[in-house]
């Protein structure tokens, strides 16, 4: 293991499951120690048990503001000032516009576009110098699909603030990029109410598409965002890394 992380401070968002924990788990295996922020205590054990050794855990909610302030707070007076954010907290409820309530509206702006603009300002008063920050939109930032506008706009909301922060953070000297998966191997569409045999044809049908001709797995969208949160990174600043198995890309192969 090459230990590009040796001794830095991670804060990740969302880290107990899927993107988010798989790149806890790496961040922690090079080196880094690592702070989680997840809804419930459960969420926080089952994760910490998973990463292992140089990790803790704190409950809390993107979409309170106290809560994300405690959460740097606390993590720098347990692990040091902070080397890394990963705003990675986010949901997705597939919904056709017809069957779209304010309620549902709101959810997304406020977990996905609002909880990550809030996780980058709270987070500023306890970085490091050469801070790394990624937050996680979605290939589908710049193409459109049936039943997920409300999803694909808080996500382009997401992809256009690292261009609007940078200029900002830099008096901060701290640079920030976004990490953009395709589809991936994991239990969101489970969370969003699908049964099994529609999350099976669902990911059989992207898989289809998609020049790799398969689904993402975690593990390489935690590789990518190792990248983005080492020196290996270094001069970039406001950029999106789409690893979408092809699909904005090729906008789809029939």
């Amino acid at each position: 293991m090459s230990n590009k992380l040796e001794n830095k401070v991670i804060a990740i968002t969302g880290g107990y499951t899927g993107i988010g924990l798989e790149t806890a788990k790496l961040f922690a295996a090079q080196g880094a120690k690592v702070a989680i922020l997840a809804r419930s205590k459960d969420k926080v054990d089952f994760a910490l048990n998973e990463i292992g050794s140089n990790a803790i855990g704190f409950v809390g909610d993107v979409r309170n503001l106290d809560s994300l302030e405690a959460f740097f707070k606390n993590s720098e007076n347990q692990l040091g000032r902070i080397d890394v954010v990963f705003a990675n907290a986010g949901l997705s409820q597939p919904t056709p516009i017809e069957q779209i309530n304010e309620a549902i509206f709101d959810l997304h702006v406020d977990v996905n576009f609002k909880g990550a603009f809030f996780t980058v300002k709270a987070a500023i008063p306890y970085l490091n110098k050469g801070a790394s920050i990624i937050l996680t939109s979605s290939c589908l930032d710049e193409m459109g699909m049936a039943g997920l506008s409300i999803y694909s706009a808080t996500k382009a909301a997401v992809r256009s603030l690292a261009r609007s922060l940078t200029p900002e953070l830099k008096k901060y000297d701290a640079r920030i990029n976004v990490l953009s998966p395709g589809p991936i191997v994991t239990d969101i569409e489970k969370k969003a109410g699908l049964s099994d045999a529609e999350v099976d044809a669902y990911r059989e049908k992207l898989a289809s598409k998609l020049a790799a001709g398969r689904m993402g797995r975690v593990e390489e969208m935690a590789s990518v965002a190792l990248f983005l949160a080492s020196e290996d990174s270094s001069f970039m600043y406001g950029a999106e890394i789409q690893a979408d198995g092809g699909m904005n890309q090729t906008r789809w192969i029939e």
